[in-house]
């Protein structure tokens, strides 16, 4: 089986966890590479919101790549992946995303799978949305990006926050058509 690769952008809304569970699960799928890609922001809000050493994180990525590196490999269309996942997706990029600006490696690299048609997939955190965001989602909705807000399913019964996060991450991946195991609703 041929590998594929996934990009993995962490930026630095609240919600650090999902990147990191993004990362958890994919290396669990045999034949996946990941490349990450954290803003300066996840940095910050790594530290601010959990207790993940930097080095855990690193470690779970096949490939790391810095934020201001903007001659990476993943910079440019002819460097295959199956897409993106942003997770969290702050508004500041989403805002970089929507309007095109490549201003960093992350909005770089996003912009790289929108032009390619590839999967793009942003878990925006941030509410209540005034009219700037929604327009700014509708933007990148429109040229293929897919918005997937962290929004909770409780069918599942989750027990704890870390059965929550798994879910909506291992929903979001489902977008990339890759096996990953998890609670569906199978109908009453």
């Amino acid at each position: 089986m041929t590998t594929q690769r996934i990009i993995i952008g962490i930026s630095g809304a609240s919600g650090f966890q999902y990147g990191f569970k993004a990362l958890q699960l994919l290396n669990q799928i045999p034949h996946i590479e990941t490349h990450l890609v954290m803003s300066k922001g996840a940095e910050l809000t790594r530290q601010y919101e959990t207790q993940i050493s930097a080095e855990a994180v690193l470690e779970l990525a096949d490939v790391v790549h810095h934020s201001e590196n903007v001659a990476a490999s993943i910079s440019s269309g002819s460097f295959k992946t199956l897409g993106m996942l942003v997770a969290p997706c702050s508004m500041r990029t989403l805002a970089s995303i929507a309007h095109g600006f490549s201003d960093n490696l992350l909005s770089r690299a996003a912009d790289v799978v929108l032009k390619e048609r590839r999967k793009l997939v942003l878990m925006v955190r941030e509410t209540p949305l005034h009219l700037t965001h929604l327009d700014n989602m509708r933007k990148v909705t429109e040229m293929g990006g897919i918005i997937f807000p962290p929004v909770p399913a409780l069918y599942h019964q989750p027990q704890s926050v870390d059965e929550i996060i798994t879910h909506s991450v291992s929903r979001a991946l489902d977008q990339f058509d890759l096996a990953i195991d998890m609670p569906r609703w199978e109908g009453k």
